[in-house]
């Protein structure tokens, strides 16, 4: 099925009075394309190192709404609607060139559709594979790990989890203790699992991940025992801390970003035995010095190694 997409150009400013009115005439949804730069309150709980470079704000916006064209709305009689709600808002606002551009699109399955580009790979002697691939002969006889992230973060293939990944290779002993902070699909609890971690406890402040741990725990045949996973924030919620628990953990693994590990280092070592490894990743290579200074800083850290993979960087400390 193709819905009709229609395009209005506007100004930044008129943007949220356009949309109160298409919400009032029964469109519902819409989408926005500007250059306007985020404010700092805006970028401040987005988990993200590098925002991505605008062209230049020039006051211009493009709202976009959708229309099944084999619905029960008349698209014309919508329209007209649309025109009729642009004319009383030109009154008191500036709508800028108010043109409107029609397409169509067509109807995707966008929560599915990136599955076609998630194939079973390595790393080392480990297959990790989607649930519904088959296993490749020629790594039949891997260590396998079988990974869906549905909405949760974490296939696997970033170079910050590979990264992890040799690092836990390193560390894990039947006897560990895993505390895995912002745990996405679980694949790093998993994996420490499997490679014989006595038992993982996650945190995310993501709904979508508790479902998707749980999801792929099943798929890896490991009891519900082994992997506890929590939905709360470790840094500031006391609750969280207390559940976590105190001086538990052999190893901590955080695949983040620089910004959240910078503000991890202070909480993490008041869960952690005397001794334990802290890994961490998701650290840009621009932000490496940041954060090596930090854990410089922290008496409760030695540094142990860094490693590298392609642009990224992980960091792996020792209590002290």
């Amino acid at each position: 099925m193709r819905w009709k997409k229609f395009t209005l150009t506007t100004t930044t400013e008129a943007v949220d009075l356009i949309s109160s009115a298409f919400d009032e005439i029964g469109i519902e949804g819409i989408e926005i394309e500007d250059n306007t730069p985020l404010t700092e309150a805006e970028t401040k709980g987005m988990f993200i190192d590098i925002l991505p470079e605008l062209p230049p704000d020039e006051g211009i916006a493009r709202v976009s709404f959708y229309l099944d064209p084999d619905s029960d709305v008349d698209i014309d009689e919508m329209l007209k609607r649309v025109d009729e709600s642009l004319d009383e808002l030109a009154m008191f606002t500036d709508l800028g060139a108010r043109t409107i551009e029609s397409s169509e699109t067509e109807d995707k399955d966008w929560i599915n559709n990136w599955k076609q580009y998630f194939k079973p790979f390595t790393v080392d002697d480990i297959l990790i594979k989607p649930t519904w691939e088959e296993i490749p002969v020629e790594h039949k006889e891997k260590l396998l790990i079988e990974i869906d992230p549905g909405t949760a973060f974490g296939t696997g293939q970033h170079e910050t989890t590979q990264l992890c990944i040799r690092q836990l290779k390193k560390y894990v002993t039947p006897e560990t203790r895993i505390l895995d902070v912002g745990t996405g699909s679980g694949i790093l609890g998993i994996t420490a699992l499997k490679l014989g971690a006595k038992e993982v406890f996650g945190t995310d402040l993501d709904e979508n991940a508790i479902v998707a741990v749980k999801e792929n725990m099943e798929a890896n045949d490991i009891a519900p025992e082994k992997f506890k996973v929590l939905k709360g924030n470790i840094i500031d919620d006391e609750a969280v801390k207390a559940e976590v628990g105190f001086e538990a953990y052999d190893l901590v693994v955080a695949n983040i970003l620089a910004d959240i590990i910078i503000l991890l280092q202070k909480e993490i070592p008041v869960h952690m035995k005397k001794g334990a490894i802290f890994i961490t990743s998701g650290i840009i290579n621009m932000k490496e010095e940041a954060v090596k200074k930090v854990f410089a800083e922290n008496d409760a850290f030695e540094l142990v190694e860094i490693t590298y993979q392609g642009e990224w960087v992980s960091v792996t400390v020792r209590k002290k």
